[in-house]
């Protein structure tokens, strides 16, 4: 321990010296409620219980802002470690140490750190809470027309965690109620944005024509505010100069990451040996037993005899059940063939349907595959009123400038966003269409057995 030691002082000197530096702007560009010292992420390389609290707070706090949600300090810690373990699992950490760590946070702190480290690196922490935390001066929405495309963390995951998969005994009858309060608060949700949308075009229309950017031409909610309670432009400035010294951090923390990260090599290669020496100890154990269990017990020798012979005999059961199985997976195999062929005679009508199906919905796509390609929108964008003039018309501006600036108009937003509604729904409707014709096939192979649609 002590030559690798020396040698990682040899080879690493110089990245020694920068990692307080690395740590200290990565603690900086995290949000100020949620910004650890130094020091814990030094204690957590060691694995010290003290800091496990710590790191099991940060965690929370960060993942509730990534997902939107509120959060307080005085939140239980088990629901804190509960919705952690939930998070990371959703985010696809693979680790199952870390789902084992005692839910009252005594223990597991640089288990902690790896999940801090892997969430810095697979999915973008720092940028994903730079852009939620980001003073907003103007009225902006979010606006994506792109496919939607599963993410790689949600490839049957379940194996992680499997306390937070649904498992047997969750009643149906709780997943209907469940879908109907998502279903209501969906439809509350839109009824508070139409509500947010009216005094937003209030605001942009009565502000019209009084900001000194002839751009944008009007007032957002917030200059509005600015207007109206003045005192409060000193609350705007103190978020404006801490999201200042937080972009700084940042711009620091991406110069010095690979320091970071050379840290953590040696954090991992640390909790390798310790896992083979641990490895070892416990190998030497179980042999140092095994002999002296073997010489102090005279009866030993015939309890290995039996153990043989009733392995002579599961090895003979293993033959005669290997060709049992064999010959009724031959009978199976036959009888699915005779099966698969009487279905291709009946079935030949439903699939040439299902491949006209395919032809028809393949010709309705051929329009706007065709179609000249539009840039892809996904992410913020502004809101800029336009009246309705010939020349002019609400639009979506990316960025505040005197010069003209490229914008897309709502109408544009909502005929894409329409014709991928249209596209998901055909999706839909062939995919539950092949649903029921499988059901049905499955319902003719059983006997005695009534399936009354739904």
């Amino acid at each position: 321990m002590r030559r690798r030691q020396q040698e990682q002082e040899q080879q690493g000197q110089q990245p020694g010296r920068g990692l307080p530096a690395a740590v200290g702007a990565l603690c900086r560009a995290l949000p100020p409620r949620a910004r650890p010292a130094p020091d814990t992420l030094r204690r957590a390389r060691f694995d010290r219980p003290q800091a496990s609290l710590d790191f099991w707070r940060l965690l929370y706090a960060l993942l509730k802002q990534i997902h939107g949600g509120k959060w307080t300090e005085s939140d239980a810690i088990d629901n804190q470690i509960r919705f952690v373990k939930s998070a990371l699992w959703y985010h696809g950490y693979g680790r199952p140490e870390l789902y084992r760590l005692p839910s009252d946070g005594s223990a597991g702190s640089r288990e902690l750190l790896l999940a801090f480290s892997w969430l810095l690196h697979r999915v973008s922490l720092l940028e994903q809470l730079l852009a939620r935390n980001r003073v907003k001066t103007g009225d902006e929405t979010s606006v994506c027309t792109c496919e939607d495309a599963l993410p790689n963390s949600q490839k049957s995951t379940t194996e992680m965690a499997p306390e937070y998969a649904l498992g047997d005994r969750i009643d149906v009858r709780y997943l209907q109620w469940l879908n109907g309060r998502l279903r209501f608060q969906w439809r509350s949700l839109h009824a508070q944005h139409q509500e947010q949308c009216k005094i937003l075009h209030k605001i942009h229309l009565f502000t019209s024509g009084s900001h000194m950017d002839q751009i944008l031409g009007h007032f957002s909610a917030t200059e509005t505010d600015l207007v109206r309670q003045p005192e409060n432009y000193k609350q705007l400035l103190q978020l404006l100069d801490s999201e200042t010294m937080q972009l700084e951090a940042y711009l620091e923390w991406k110069q010095l990451e690979p320091v970071y990260w050379q840290w953590m090599e040696t954090v991992l290669d640390n909790m390798a040996e310790e896992g083979n020496m641990c490895e070892s100890q416990d190998a030497h154990v179980e042999k140092s037993g095994l002999s002296k269990a073997t010489s102090c017990c005279p009866w030993a020798d015939g309890l290995t005899g039996q153990m043989d012979r009733l392995s002579r005999d599961l090895m003979t059961l293993h033959d005669q059940l290997h060709k049992l199985v064999t010959h009724r997976k031959a009978a199976w195999c036959e009888k699915v063939k005779t099966r698969e062929e009487e279905l291709e005679k009946e079935g030949f009508s439903a699939a040439a349907r299902k491949i006209q199906e395919r032809v028809e919905l393949k010709l309705l796509d051929l329009t706007s595959l065709c179609a000249p390609e539009k840039k892809k929108m996904h992410g913020s964008c502004r809101l800029v009123f336009r009246s309705k003039h010939p020349a002019s018309k609400t639009g979506f501006d990316g960025c505040v400038s005197k010069e003209p600036v490229s914008a897309v108009s709502a109408a544009e937003v909502i005929r894409d966003l329409q014709l991928r509604e249209a596209s998901l729904g055909r999706e839909l409707k062939q995919l539950q269409e092949e649903c029921r014709r499988r059901l049905d096939e499955i319902a003719e192979g059983l006997d005695r057995v009534i399936c009354i649609p739904p």
